[in-house]
């Protein structure tokens, strides 16, 4: 019986056979049988046929009726691939292909899950032209369709990319790598929630680490790597939606894989391969990772570098290190550069037990970072910045005196390695300082200063590992610190620059034995005082015929300048003076006093301090003609001759005639006479030393009386140069005047009553008990009931005692509070004190009449 199917013609019950179809790759078309279903209708035979034809291979290829019966976007897929692969892509198909994923961007995932399945069998063939031909047909798609659906197509792309990318062949994972990064610099309208690029960020770190036997092939992969790597970190930052690509787990691979390629002394180009290095390239990709960082990733960021280079020891060269972080601080925000700073610090600190070229790499690091960052300030924290750093100046003391770095772990050091770090801490503290603005490096100053072990203060003497020596050398190296924060020190204000609680402790230390610590306290005062760079010109110490060869800048004393002196004056002077007569001087300490003593002449002279000047260098004169044990021969010659060098300055400062005659008189009699009383012979490396000094008398010395005459008729003050200079040491100056801090201490120990041996010893605290608690209870009772009974008898004794008896008791409680009080009044009003600091020669203090004793008129009195 036929079957019949309204609408067609009857068809037999049986389809007669096809005819035998030309074979295509090798496989015949199979001969189809009539579905079951056919009598419900042509539309559910068509879809049937349609169906099978869909589960037939794709290598036997599709022709006459049946290629008919497959859907149109496999047919347009199919027919983008040629016969022979290494005639490459059919453009003219992959236009068509395109244009009908343009009309219809609802077939692109059914488009790429098709040729995710034609690569992935192709892949497993080793069919690898048509991998190619694939893959190029994703990347124009990708391109060309930029839609909504876009994402169900990306992710049949990206299961491509990872096929690829998983195989073992180098070629097929440059090509999935080429392919991403075409992908990564696209930009989606919408965003993927759901997305993940873990695959990737671990298989371009894998592939940047290579090893593959061939150098070139081992290149390119590496270069692959790199490139991948840039392009996630492209296609993740643009989102904030996209998987957070500055996450530790992903910056641990990232960032060690670039400086592996950064460090690698094997990267030298192909020259038929690459135009560029795996180095260049991958500075380039660091460069646009880190210009990407916000606030909050910094420290993701800059804690995978740290660790590369502890892992890898890459600090004792120093030179790595300092290149991978001015990379850093050139490509970072610039205002986050001080984030940088605190990581690197935080790094030292917990490197405090480290080998001294560890520690010394790491703060050569932070002194060049210092230096890029000169634009700014180091951060809100500036002060931790130089607590670290003399943190590590103390730690390096203490090891440099014991010899390890960390006994329990056998660590050695040597003094030649932590002096080298030494040098390096001073360096970076005044690399930061020199970025600061002038009130904070103020600050620092004040900071430092509290940190030195100041003569006479025992709780901050150092460590007490290293002991006094080790507080000495402490000492030397917080104020070689402190001189490198001040040599570009500019303040035009000096009470601003020098103010009390920093000058104080300062000349203290003049007063050292130490000549190390004197000379540094000078350098400290002559960067301060110097504000016009006059201090090279004055780096030799001789006599000077015409000061105008040295063009000095000398602008005007300002009202400042002048409240300085006198508050100041007096002091400077006298440690000055001091400092002069400590007998272990050398050539530089009286080139520092020369340096020091022009330079408070040029900035800071009015015709006041002219005279006190003056004054002083008379005074020292006096000091090398007094026959001192302390001083040496050659100290005597060399203060006559720092006078003589200071006095022919400052008479030409003062363009005097009359005493610029006198000056220059004395000076070239003494070239005749006693040339050693002369910087020319006594300054040298030979100084011309005489036998004794019993010649040097009458007009080879500068007359005091001769001078104040020619200053008194030029108008100058001359009432306080006819005044000796005799300077006064104070308790201050006992404390600070002592061989060594040992001494220092012991004399504390003598003034303090606790020390004292009448003193019985504390004894021990006693403890708490019950029992204590219930006698301290009873006593307090017993306490207040004789409390009571005394005030008792003192009523009584009012109220029955003879009246005589009560005035006497009285009279005599009065005598002994006036007694007293007389004490107390002699004790505090003194005499004021003379200008040169003591009383005048040959004349008795008077005593002055205290203000209860003062007779006034009676006008005054009411």
């Amino acid at each position: 019986m036929p079957l019949t199917v309204p609408g067609l013609p009857r068809l037999p019950r049986r389809l007669p056979r096809l005819p035998s179809l030309p074979r295509l790759h090798g496989v015949p078309m199979p001969h189809l049988p009539i579905p079951p279903g056919l009598c419900q209708g042509p539309r559910r035979l068509l879809l049937d046929c349609t169906s099978v034809l869909d589960h037939l291979p794709v290598s036997a290829g599709v022709c006459g009726c049946c290629g008919a019966l497959r859907p149109r976007y496999k047919r347009l897929v199919d027919n983008i691939f040629p016969e022979d692969p290494e005639d490459g892509l059919v453009k003219v198909n992959m236009e068509k292909l395109t244009f009908y994923a343009l009309s219809a961007p609802e077939k692109l995932d059914r488009i790429g899950a098709y040729l995710s399945e034609r690569l992935s069998r192709d892949v497993a063939r080793h069919r690898y032209g048509y991998v190619c031909i694939a893959m190029e047909a994703l990347d124009q798609l990708l391109m060309a369709c930029h839609c909504q659906s876009i994402n169900l197509f990306v992710e049949s792309f990206l299961t491509m990319v990872r096929k690829l990318l998983e195989a073992d062949k180098p070629n097929l994972q440059i090509l999935g790598t080429n392919s991403f990064v075409k992908f990564a610099n696209i930009e989606e309208d919408t965003a993927s929630y759901h997305r993940s690029y873990d695959f990737f960020v671990s298989r371009f770190s894998e592939m940047c680490h290579s090893s593959y036997e061939d150098p070139d092939v081992r290149t390119k992969i590496r270069m692959a790597g790199i490139r991948g790597l840039q392009g996630v970190v492209r296609k993740t930052v643009r989102d904030e939606l996209q998987a957070n690509i500055w996450e530790r787990q992903h910056m641990d691979k990232i960032v060690p894989s670039l400086l592996f390629n950064l460090q690698d002394p094997t990267d030298s180009s192909s020259p038929g391969c690459e135009k560029e290095s795996p180095a260049e390239l991958t500075e380039r990709c660091f460069r646009e990772l880190l210009g990407r960082a916000a606030y909050g990733n910094i420290k993701n960021a800059i804690k995978p570098v740290l660790m590369h280079l502890d892992n890898h020891s890459l600090w004792e060269g120093k030179s790595f290190a300092v290149r991978c972080f001015k990379i850093i601080m050139y490509s970072i925000q610039s205002q986050h550069s001080h984030l940088v700073i605190q990581q690197l610090l935080g790094h030292l600190d917990a490197n405090s037990k480290s080998s001294a070229t560890v520690r010394a790499g790491i703060v050569e690091v932070l002194s060049e970072a210092a230096v890029i960052e000169a634009s700014g300030s180091v951060g809100p924290t500036v002060l931790e910045v130089f607590n670290t750093l003399l943190k590590q100046l103390r730690l390096s003391v203490d090891y440099e005196l014991t010899g390890s770095c960390d006994p329990y772990c056998n660590n050695k050091t040597t003094t030649d390695q932590e002096r080298q770090l030494q040098e390096a801490v001073i360096k970076t503290i005044g690399s930061f300082a020199n970025t600061l603005p002038i009130y904070q490096r103020a600050e620092v100053m004040l900071f430092i200063m509290g940190k030195i072990p100041v003569p006479g203060i025992y709780p901050a003497l150092g460590s007490p590992i290293a002991g006094f020596e080790g507080s000495r050398m402490i000492q030397v190296m917080l104020l070689k610190s402190l001189l490198q924060v001040t040599e570009r020190y500019e303040s035009s204000n000096m009470l601003a620059a020098l103010p009390s609680s920093f000058l104080e402790p300062l000349l203290s230390f003049t007063l050292m034995e130490d000549p190390e610590i004197r000379l540094l306290v000078l350098s400290i005062l002559i960067s301060l005082i110097d504000r016009h760079q006059n201090t090279h010109k004055f780096t030799f110490l001789s006599i000077l015929s015409d000061i105008s060869v040295l063009k000095l800048k000398v602008d005007k004393c300002s009202r400042q300048d002048n409240l300085f002196m006198k508050k100041h004056g007096q002091r400077l002077y006298r440690h000055i003076f001091l400092t002069c007569s400590e007998e272990n001087s050398g050539r530089s300490h009286y080139q520092a006093l020369y340096t020091l003593l022009a330079l408070l002449s040029v900035e800071l002279a009015n015709e006041e301090v002219v005279v006190d000047l003056i004054r002083l260098a008379l005074a020292l004169q006096d000091l090398a003609l007094a026959n001192d044990e302390r001083l040496s021969l050659y100290n005597r010659c060399a203060v006559h001759a720092l006078s003589a060098a200071y006095l022919s300055l400052i008479s030409q400062l003062t363009t005097v005639p009359a005493f610029c005659q006198h000056i220059q008189e004395v000076i070239e009699l003494r070239q005749k006479e006693v040339p050693y009383l002369l910087p020319e012979d006594i300054f040298i490396e030979n100084p011309r030393v005489p036998e004794s000094l019993e010649r040097v008398e009458g007009e080879v010395l500068f007359q005091q009386f001769q001078i104040a005459e020619v200053l008194g008729g030029s108008g100058y003050n001359i009432e306080i140069l006819n005044t000796p200079f005799t300077p006064q040491i104070t308790d201050e100056d006992r404390l600070s005047k002592r061989k060594s801090i040992g001494d220092t201490i012991s004399l504390q120990m003598d003034m303090d009553p606790r020390y004292s041996p009448e003193r019985e010893q504390k004894s021990p605290a006693e403890q708490i008990t019950f029992e204590t608690l219930k006698n301290a209870i009873v006593d307090s009772v017993n306490g207040k009931e004789q409390e009571r009974e005394k005030r008792r008898l003192v009523v009584e004794r009012f109220q029955t005692a003879p009246f005589e008896e009560i005035a006497a008791h009285c009279g005599a409680k009065s005598s002994l509070l006036q007694s007293k009080l007389d004490q107390i009044f002699e004790l505090t009003i003194r005499p004021p004190p003379s200008p040169s600091g003591s009383a005048s020669q040959g004349q008795t203090p008077t005593r002055s009449v205290p203000v209860y004793e003062m007779k006034f008129p009676d006008l005054c009195v009411y």
